[in-house]
């Protein structure tokens, strides 16, 4: 077969190039393909099992890539000369013993199908985002109370000590100071009332033998 009709340019790729790499069935291929993307180009790597190869190297060549990703099994179909393939990769090779493996797929299904046999019912099932938003919330509040609770027993513990070691140093205080004396108040000794009427009543004075004596010379006369 021939990879090109002479004087007809059919791919702007290097077509020699890639007939050399001599892509075969059961080889693991990494494929860069180029993507647009909102008018940007970025690069999409596919990397499978080449279950098919058509038309051999003719500008119309083909091959099957298989991959499985997270259980689910995609297949692409690649022209072998496109444009939109920036590199083309062999990771691995195989020696298989047809010509097209497209026995895969039914394989697979088959043990796929054994292992569901072996699963069970399960109930996991991932958070919403307001389940999450809520769970964050609640979490930071728990913080922030567990924080302001340790600040009131650390400032508590402070007011404890404080008030401990004022108490100490007062104790520390009255003990180094010595104890006044104390002087006893003479005792007073209470006049019964009797008496004390009686020594404020005046008493009488008795008459003299000067002032006796005329009173006697009336009673004569």
């Amino acid at each position: 077969m021939t990879t090109a009709v002479k004087g007809v340019v059919t791919s702007p790729v290097n077509m020699a190039e890639r007939a050399a790499l001599g892509l075969r069935v059961g080889d693991t291929v990494r494929v860069h393909q180029k993507i647009q993307d909102k008018g940007k180009t970025r690069l999409q790597v596919f990397e499978g099992l080449v279950l098919a190869r058509k038309h051999g190297d003719e500008p119309g060549a083909t091959f099957t890539v298989r991959k499985v990703a997270s259980g689910v099994g995609t297949e692409k179909i690649y022209p072998l000369y496109s444009p939109n393939i920036d590199k083309l990769e062999i990771v691995k090779r195989a020696k298989v013993r047809r010509a097209k493996l497209y026995y895969i797929r039914e394989k697979v299904a088959r043990e796929v199908k054994r292992q569901m046999r072996r699963m069970s019912v399960v109930g996991f099932a991932t958070e919403s985002e307001m389940e999450t938003a809520a769970r964050v919330a609640a979490e930071a509040k728990a913080a922030e109370e567990a924080e302001k609770k340790a600040l009131e027993e650390a400032e508590l513990k402070a007011k404890e000590a404080a008030a401990a070691a004022e108490a100490a140093a007062a104790a520390e205080v009255a003990a180094a100071t010595p104890e006044p004396v104390v002087e006893e108040a003479p005792v007073v000794e209470e006049v019964a009332p009797a008496a004390a009427e009686e020594a404020s009543t005046p008493v009488e004075e008795a008459p003299t033998a000067a002032e006796e004596a005329p009173v006697e010379a009336e009673k004569k006369d």
